[in-house]
């Protein structure tokens, strides 16, 4: 659908912008119009990892005149497989202080603030308005629907990608979207009922990601980055679509991606394109909708222990003196990473498969005496508590352990690698 231009033109072009900015001036559907409403531009960018990375650098390469950058996280070794705007020697320091200083070396003209902290109901009204465009490059479904929700309420378009091994997804979500005057938006009939013809004379339908996704999967249903991995040269591809995208809403050029669906496989570098049209009836479609988080209703936390007590526990069951048996309920590629000495593998999706199955594998039975104790672990606690509640359920007294093989790392075996 090709919409009205998000900004207006800031003044004219100085000599020295002409030549910085000449290769866009070139293109007569962007030009020195389309150049002025980018250094006019105000966009926020939520994520300064694996997408935000390549967007903030293409954003500020173009001339984008102010970015606000979100992050709460700080550089990982980790990151740098992907997260290309931060290097070795930014380890340790926030990502938005990283992400500007790159921005500023690459583009002294762009206006750059940082936000270090996370996005949540109380701030994400104030941080985000104001801005012309947000950007979600986020990695957990709260925040993700926050920004939604919040966009919406705001009348505010967002682009949006999502990453994960070799998969992509990239789409627009703009609950107000302003068609061009005078202009029917075409539109694919793929079914009679699955596609809505956007007629700018009557408003083109919105879309949020509720109307993708109306409610977020249960927490700890679908794995991280951290937990299944990424192909690190994936990320520049998409965040190089996201950054296309946002140029296009800001500037008025060419047909957005508003109400259409971008699908990558990169295995096979195939893209596939799906109609998304608006769904009456569900959560926050209307911008009149508070924000939400999109968080699952609260759930009991299991019994704990922290990886110090696992510790000593598995000292002691070296001596003789205790008995137990340790879960890692991890995929292989992460157990090849690190691994807990003593741990027995059984894959989360075989616990939740058949839980009685699992525990029938882990040989819990004593000879004689009440049966074995059940520790489990994961990368953080997250999976090892869904295991753990499965387990229970299943009849038999399981542990959670607090943290997982990153706290252990990290207060026991600072030796050993993470991920």
């Amino acid at each position: 659908m090709r919409l009205q231009p998000l900004v207006e033109p800031g003044p004219p072009l100085s000599r020295e912008q002409i030549q910085h900015y000449s290769r866009h001036l070139l293109l007569g559907r962007l030009g020195q119009d389309g150049q002025r409403r980018l250094l006019a531009a105000r966009v926020a960018v939520v994520g300064a990892g694996g997408l935000g990375a390549p967007v903030l650098q293409y954003l500020a390469a173009a001339g984008v005149g102010h970015i606000t950058v979100i992050d709460d996280d700080v550089v990982e070794p980790s990151n740098l497989q992907r997260q290309v705007i931060h290097t070795m020697t930014d380890v340790g320091r926030p990502k938005v202080d990283s992400a500007a200083d790159h921005i500023t070396a690459l583009n002294p003209e762009v206006d750059v603030a940082t936000v270090h902290g996370r996005l949540d109901e109380t701030n994400a009204h104030e941080i985000l308005a104001g801005h012309d465009l947000v950007i979600d490059g986020t990695d957990n479904f709260p925040t993700r629907y926050l920004v939604s929700d919040t966009a919406a309420a705001l009348a505010v378009p967002v682009v949006w990608g999502s990453i994960l091994r070799f998969d992509a997804q990239v789409a627009v979500f703009w609950s107000a979207p302003r068609p061009v005057e005078n202009e029917v938006a075409e539109s694919v009939d793929f079914s009679t009922d699955s596609a809505t013809s956007l007629d700018a004379g009557q408003g083109a339908s919105g879309v949020t990601l509720r109307d993708l996704f109306p409610t977020p999967p249960p927490e700890g249903t679908t794995p991280s980055c951290g937990q299944a991995g990424v192909l690190g040269a994936m990320c520049g591809q998409v965040g190089s679509i996201m950054a296309i995208e946002a140029i296009k809403l800001l500037t008025g050029t060419g047909e957005s991606l508003l109400g259409r669906v971008l699908v990558l496989d990169v295995l096979t570098q195939r893209w596939q394109e799906l109609p998304l049209r608006s769904r009456p009836g569900t959560p926050a479609s209307t911008p009149a909708q508070p924000a939400a988080a999109g968080t699952s209703p609260p759930t009991a936390e299991p019994d704990s222990i922290a990886v110090t007590e696992l510790a000593e526990r598995l000292a002691a069951r070296e001596r003789g003196a205790d008995d137990f048996v340790l879960l890692d309920v991890r995929d292989e590629p992460e157990r090849a990473i690190v691994a807990i000495p003593g741990a027995v593998a059984v894959p989360l999706a075989e616990v939740l498969a058949d839980p009685g199955a699992a525990i029938h594998r882990l040989d819990l039975h004593r000879p004689a005496g009440a049966p074995r104790d059940l520790l489990v672990h994961c990368r953080t606690g997250q999976r090892s508590a869904q295991a753990v509640r499965a387990l229970s359920d299943a009849g038999v007294r399981a542990v959670n352990v607090r943290g997982g093989v990153l706290a252990w790392v990290a207060d026991v075996d600072p030796t050993l690698p993470t991920y």
